[in-house]
């Protein structure tokens, strides 16, 4: 029993998080550079206020990130050396046309992501590649408002054209946007859209929304047609609510939550919005402008496999008296008093990551493919630059017991695990060094300073182990 032979062990980094080289091989700005760190982030990235450029009182530290950029040969050496059979990565939209609108792509691009997939074939590692991790150029978000412009479906289908057809035979698993739900939460930085003073922020949020499943769908037909062998997933932020009593409104509460997660699931996993999502529309007054054809593409374009990131369950309730909220997380959550939480206040709970994945292929009967989990903490390494971070081992252990339970006992169909965070890099939600995820300790910290150095945790042996083992073994000795 256990997993699958050809289980894809892995990890994963995000290019806004880890790349650096904002202006370098003639690519251009995009709303995830000019993200700063501070007070101001969760302004910027809810799109409540306005910062579409570089200004002298924050720092921005995506703009160097890790430096990948300059490094990445390094840094895959490190991952085939712990054994990777897959690397999720994504792809920077504004390196292959740096406004967004072009005809033509930049060639340098291109060029620097077939190096990357080359350098991964060469070690026997599988890209899983995002199409769109956040990513928007900037004068995609100055001159049509970002994604709640239809234009930017035509643009988003020229970029889909030419990465399918350039890593054709490189390439075979791909997801269309990262965490696509995160537009509901994190609009500027999930979809790059900044609302105006008194703008229906919800039909906004929606019309964007629709305007990138009618992408995805898209990208799925294109994936097919130019290579039968493409497999191409959606992705979402997941991680199941929990009723915080058996009071039956608390029950419904947190269906109710549930479904707002699963909501764009359902369109690209099933092919059509449905029932409950139409009605919540129409009771909020939200007309969603549709053009012929949209829901045939929907319906005829479902992916592949689903695939999602969770580092927590989460608890609804309706009662105000409980409405404690947990800490850091984009998605806050009342407390669960039954569950230890990390450093930034996200609940730690394994078994919930067995009742998601229950939950998700009960729900689609699709093969699934979990992207994203991790342990954001303070590691503190010794005068080599050695982190005995066993706090991280005991987490990822507890939750790969728990996907192995999922897979053995349960049923669950599942393609593979790649941890958040591969290496330390910069934080989306907080813009932070110091919260890190990596089996490789990067030297850097929150205001920039550092030499950049890699140096590998105790984890990395650790999850060298586990993935020799195929699982079997994760002993932390």
């Amino acid at each position: 029993m256990g997993f699958r032979k050809d289980f894809l062990w892995g990890g994963a980094t995000a290019a806004n998080q880890c790349e650096g080289g904002y202006n370098e091989g003639g690519r251009g700005l995009a709303n995830v550079d000019v993200v700063p760190i501070g007070p101001d982030r969760f302004p910027v990235i809810t799109g409540e206020m306005k910062m579409f450029d570089f200004d002298d009182e924050h720092f921005y530290p995506a703009k160097e990130a890790i430096d990948m950029y300059h490094r990445w040969r390094e840094d895959i050496a490190l991952f085939a050396e712990m054994g990777f059979k897959t690397y999720r990565l994504s792809i920077a939209w504004s390196r292959i046309f740096p406004k967004g609108d072009e005809k033509e792509p930049n060639e340098e691009g291109l060029k620097f992501y077939e190096d990357i997939f080359k350098e991964c074939k060469k070690y026997g590692i599988e890209p899983l590649v995002t199409i769109t991790h956040f990513d928007c150029p900037m004068h995609l978000i100055e001159e049509y408002g970002a994604w709640r412009s239809r234009e930017l479906i035509g643009f988003y289908e020229n970029l889909c054209r030419v990465i399918f057809n350039r890593y054709k035979g490189l390439v075979k698993y791909w997801l269309t946007f990262n965490e696509i739900n995160m537009i509901l939460h994190a609009p500027f930085m999930g979809a790059g859209l900044y609302f105006e003073p008194g703008e229906n922020k919800e039909q906004v949020k929606y019309q964007a929304a629709h305007h990138e499943l009618v992408a995805s769908a898209l990208a799925t037909k294109i994936a097919h047609e130019v290579d039968p062998e493409n497999q191409v997933g959606c992705m979402l932020a997941a991680g199941a609510y929990y009723p915080y009593s058996c009071k039956p409104e608390d029950v419904w509460a947190s269906r109710n939550n549930d479904r707002e997660n699963y909501f764009f699931i359902d369109v690209q996993s099933r092919g059509e919005y449905p029932a409950y999502a139409l009605k919540e529309l129409e009771r909020n007054g939200i007309e969603l402008k549709m053009e012929a054809g949209d829901l045939e593409l929907l319906k005829e374009n479902t992916v592949d496999f689903i695939s999602f990131s969770y580092y927590s369950s989460r608890v609804s309730t309706t009662d105000p008296k409980l409405l404690e909220q947990t800490e850091g997380n984009i998605f806050a959550s009342v407390k669960n008093p039954y569950l230890k939480a990390s450093e930034w206040g996200w609940q730690i709970d394994p078994l919930g990551l067995r009742i998601t994945l229950n939950d998700i292929y009960d729900r689609y009967q699709k093969p699934l493919f979990i992207v994203e989990n991790g342990l954001g903490a303070v590691d503190t390494p010794d005068s080599d630059g050695y982190v005995i971070d066993d706090y991280r081992i005991e987490y990822l252990a507890a939750h790969i017991a728990a996907m192995k339970d999922a897979v053995e006992l349960d049923g669950v169909d599942l393609l593979g695990y790649t941890t958040w965070g591969c290496i330390d890099l910069v934080s989306a939600g907080t813009g932070e060094m110091k919260k890190r995820y990596g089996f490789i300790y990067v030297d850097r910290d929150n205001a920039g300073n550092g030499t950049l150095a890699r140096t590998k945790k105790k984890s990395f042996d650790w999850y060298k182990q586990v993935i020799a083992t195929n699982g079997e073994d994760l002993s932390a000795e």
